[in-house]
């Protein structure tokens, strides 16, 4: 073999070890990133069920007073929701129900947060104050900015979970019950069940009339219709409603919808 063959055959191994090494640094480096954010994410999570087991009572009213005094728990999960999602981070949320309890937690937690930032106000019992809240308040999922509204519409609602409404809750009166813990991946079947059993069993979101063939539904029913039934019909909600009663409603009862009630829920005295 010549001297000119064996240099080119000693380069082409160089650069096939330089580059076997460059691959293994970089997946090192992957690895590396991904243990460091569910880290991050396990820290984040601790300080959401701090701030929900020790500001958020069993009727799911937060105490935002006592909160914006010890507000530190919350601005770290913010800040970590600023940095991390699955769509940036997709290695750690690996399953539809890590994807989901993610967003939940994520979409409660910038609401409560929300609340606090704009000085706890009394409620979003207007149009605009709904849109300032809602809508033309950003915030930063990810690295990427948003508002609550677009969030909600654009991310969570494709995800093709109906009993996420009944999880989702933007710090009012007439939202489903906020829980005292987080949503978790392993749990969030059974979460999202229990949530949304719970909803249709109180008077506030549903009761029947039978003196006047009518059922009253929160108009959460209302405003997101077609997740609920595919006809994209008020008077179709039975057909889904049914599923988390005990006793289905009667083929000719028709549907109503509760005003909802938009003021702040906060504890008493706060």
């Amino acid at each position: 073999m010549s001297l000119r063959i064996m240099k080119t055959h000693t380069i082409s191994l160089f650069l096939i070890f330089v580059s076997l090494i460059g691959s293994s640094s970089g997946v090192l480096a992957q690895e590396n990133e991904t243990m460091n954010a569910s880290k991050a994410y396990e820290s984040a999570l601790k300080d959401w069920a701090y701030v929900l087991e020790n500001y958020v009572d069993s009727e799911g009213r937060t105490n935002f007073k006592a909160l914006s005094n010890d507000l530190q728990p919350l601005k770290n999960v913010v800040s970590f929701i600023e940095t991390t999602s699955p769509s940036n981070t997709p290695a750690l949320f690996e399953t539809p129900q890590a994807v989901l309890a993610y967003h939940i937690n994520t979409y409660n937690a910038l609401a409560m947060y929300g609340v606090i930032d704009e000085g706890i106000p009394d409620g979003f019992t207007s149009f605009f104050s709904r849109a300032k809240f809602f809508k033309f308040r950003d915030v930063i999922i990810g690295g990427e900015e948003t508002n609550l509204y677009d969030y909600e519409n654009d991310v969570i609602r494709p995800l093709d979970e109906p009993r996420s409404h009944f999880a989702l809750n933007c710090m009012v009166k007439d939202c489903p019950r906020l829980p005292q813990v987080p949503f978790y991946e392993d749990s969030l079947e059974m979460a999202l069940d229990s949530v949304t059993h719970e909803f249709f069993a109180k008077e506030k979101h549903f009761y029947v009339d039978d003196s006047k063939q009518r059922v009253y539904v929160s108009e959460i029913l209302d405003f997101y219709t077609e997740d609920f039934v595919s006809s994209g019909r008020a008077k179709d909600l039975p057909q889904y409603i049914n599923r988390y009663l005990s006793v289905p409603i009667p083929d000719n009862y028709k549907v109503r919808f509760i005003d909802y009630d938009w003021r702040i829920n906060a504890q008493p005295g706060d």
